[in-house]
């Protein structure tokens, strides 16, 4: 898993302390009003235009994190590179539209809609009648069957991750005709669109060896536009070609790759043609939008004469060379400003494609260990949050929409959207003054020194180095640990925090010398029963952690001006979920969920009250904050059940204003989806809600113009 976001579908995710009559009123209110239609914040962004303007033919090189461990959706490993494998080449009954909803996917289904509820639900698929595997079988009901039985949770030798909707199937029957299937539900199922989605033949869901071992590194049977043609290891690279037997409108793309390219390699791999597309991180996006602009590639480097070394040096840290880079050799810097601006003119050929991801990054509070156990502290940290400031902080850079993400369970444009932050409160600092006095720490208390025991971290005794090693932060910072809060020290307010660690360095945790301490700034740290309150905020440091060390710098310094202090503490991304976030190691942590247009079944296993097993462990499956409540379980069951659209999205907005009063984890803002393209590929890039369509990628035809609002034919 990546800090980056957190796949619901591919990995299994008391009553609420109502301490104030308003919170009470707004936890019974649930939500907005509906009457408030909420719209994406941003559109898709893939250079929309028709059919009949891409020309035929060529291949698409898509950069890809890594090689999928397996191209089994169903599996724990699954990632998004499996993901984009299952849509170019399986059945989906239900695709997604602009705003997120599931719409019928004509390529398969004429229909498929509910047609009995008593005695027992029963839904009707009726199939396109022209659907055929690539081995020529009609796509029909026994691959319905075999899906079932084997992601049902009866058969423990299946090693699927998820359950969800087919363990509430209680059988499947061929309907009036071979094109027709019947399912029928144990107990009624709201979200029974999810369901098969994607389609695997039976040949891979027959057996618990085909299932767990057969679709890993082959998929020998697909139905979709293209086909998986290798997966070669050496290269790493997953080639999809165009399948014959497709029988929708044919591909336009000969081929896509599916290449494995790190995300500090991006760049590179953009401007010597590897890859014709690519997720870029914010400061990759902005030097290609520099390339072709023509902005940012004037030289240093004299001609024939010889620039100073100090020269050269400013010129790279102008523009965002890594620290190493910076302070070598004249010889070794010229080499590599010369490479940086042959590359500049290589990426005069691509464009930044941009909007928001179907994602949001979070704030994390451990409610299992810590001062976090009390609710009060928990409320006192998010209403210490100016979480508007933070989106304006990632997003307004980027020219993107800077609005808080006001629900953990949908987003913007999606039908469950409402902001049911109210049930928790906004920035106020005297109230979360308030909450942390009544939960017993007072500002300027005693604190004990605790002999022989310093900040958790993988750097001991940083608090002696601190002065010397400030300078050295400045130009490209450190893994290990950073202390906010200690000797009135944090953000010093007057510097944009986006500029900090914007090229691979670690964004630092002080200001530098001589800055006044903000406005506000405590007197001293909170302290309880002689200790301080300080919480242990675990980061990731690889790349394309950047953006998340500068929202936790500008977090902590807003804790700071309570008294709270932060330890910053970097891991390595290898590290970073399975050892500290899935195992409780942290207090306060910044990761993304992905958003759902089934909120009752994929977002339950975050939010579900963790239980305990009988070897005495505790089962919180996805949910990593520990923090949870029966009222909620309780409000996801009821959403599960009903086949009321209206009632189900009211009870998901209840569910939601009660995680938001218990403070487990703070919604901040829809991740920035930034995608780098050759300028002359369409119908591909920053995709936001919607499915893409496989089927319309390819190159602009010769002579031929991206329309405002194309027609598809």
């Amino acid at each position: 898993m990546s800090h980056h976001g957190v796949g619901l579908r591919a990995v299994l995710r008391s009553a609420a302390f109502l301490t104030t009559g308003a919170l009470a009123a707004a936890l019974l209110t649930g939500c907005g009003s509906d009457d408030d239609v909420a719209k994406p914040l941003a559109a898709q962004d893939i250079d929309l235009v028709a059919r009949s303007q891409v020309a035929d033919g060529g291949t698409l090189k898509w950069a890809v994190d890594d090689l999928p461990e397996t191209l089994n959706t169903y599996q724990a490993d699954a990632d998004t590179g499996t993901t984009r494998v299952a849509q170019a080449t399986l059945p989906a009954m239900f695709r997604m539209d602009a705003t997120g909803r599931p719409v019928v996917n004509p390529a398969y289904l004429e229909s498929a809609k509910v047609i009995e509820t008593e005695p027992r639900q029963v839904v009707l698929y009726k199939l396109n009648q022209q659907a055929v595997w690539s081995d020529g079988r009609e796509i029909g009901a026994a691959d319905f069957v075999a899906q079932w039985r084997a992601l049902s949770g009866k058969d423990s030798a299946y090693w699927t991750a998820r359950n969800a909707g087919y363990d509430r199937i209680e059988k499947i029957e061929r309907g009036a005709n071979d094109l027709q299937v019947r399912v029928t539900f144990s107990r009624p199922y709201a979200d029974w669109k999810s369901l098969f989605s994607p389609l695997y033949p039976k040949d891979v869901m027959g057996t618990p060896d085909a299932f767990n071992d057969g679709a890993r590194r082959k998929l020998a049977i697909s139905a979709g536009p293209f086909k998986v043609d290798k997966v070669d290891t050496i290269a790493q690279d997953i080639v999809l070609t165009r399948n014959p037997r497709w029988w929708g409108r044919p591909a336009k793309l000969n081929q896509i790759v599916l290449h494995t390219v790190p995300h500090d390699k991006r760049v590179g791999a953009l401007a010597d043609g590897t890859a014709d597309l690519a997720d870029l991180d914010p400061a990759d996006a902005e030097r290609i939008g520099l390339a072709a602009s023509g902005k940012g590639g004037s030289s240093p480097l004299q001609g024939g004469g010889r620039t100073s070394l100090s020269t050269l040096r400013s010129w790279a840290r102008a523009h965002g060379f890594d620290s190493a880079d910076v302070k070598a050799g004249r010889t070794e810097l010229a080499k590599a400003i010369s490479d940086y601006l042959a590359q500049q003119t290589a990426l005069k050929a691509y464009g930044v494609r941009k909007s928001l991801e179907p994602a949001y990054t979070q704030l994390a509070l451990n409610g299992a260990s810590g001062p976090l156990t009390d609710e009060r502290v928990r409320r006192a940290v998010a209403r210490a949050l100016d979480r508007k400031e933070i989106a304006r902080l990632v997003l307004t850079p980027l020219g993107l929409p800077a609005v808080p993400v006001g629900s953990h369970l949908a987003l913007s444009g999606q039908p469950a959207y409402a902001d049911d932050s109210g049930a928790l409160g906004a920035q106020d600092t005297k109230a979360a003054q308030a909450l942390l006095a009544d939960a017993g720490w007072v500002a300027g208390g005693p604190v004990k020194e605790q002999k022989g025991q310093k900040a958790a971290g993988p750097e001991r005794g940083r608090e002696e180095k601190q002065e010397e090693k400030q300078e050295e932060q400045s130009d490209g910072g450190h893994d290990g640990e950073y202390i906010v809060g200690e000797d009135n020290k944090g953000d010093a307010g007057g510097k944009h925090l986006a500029e900090e660690g914007r090229h691979g360095g670690a964004a630092g945790a002080y200001a530098p010398k001589g800055t006044a301490a903000p406005a506000g700034a405590k007197a001293g740290p909170l302290a309880k029963n002689g200790k301080a309150l300080t919480l242990r905020f675990v980061l990731p440091s690889g790349p394309g952690s950047d953006t998340l060390n500068t929202v936790a710098t500008r977090i902590s310094a807003m804790l700071d001006r309570l008294g709270i202090v932060t330890t910053i503490t970097k891991v390595s991304d290898e590290s970073y979920f399975k050892d500290h976030i899935a195992a409780g190691d942290f207090d306060l942590a910044l990761y993304s969920w992905p958003s759902s247009a089934f909120p009752a079944t994929d977002a339950r296993p975050i939010y579900a009250k963790p239980l305990p097993g009988a070897d005495g462990s505790v089962n919180v499956e996805q949910n990593y904050t520990r923090v949870g409540t029966d009222q909620v379980d309780q409000l996801f069951e009821q959403a599960a059940t009903t086949l009321d659209e209206d009632e189900a999205k009211s009870l998901i907005r209840q569910a939601d204003s009660r995680i938001w009063a218990a403070a487990g984890s703070i919604p901040l803002y829809q991740r920035p989806q930034l995608v780098g393209a050759r300028k002359d590929l369409v119908n591909a890039g920053a995709f936001g809600f919607q499915t893409p369509v496989y089927e319309d990628m390819g190159f602009l035809k010769k002579g031929a113009r991206v329309s405002a609002s194309p027609s598809q034919g």
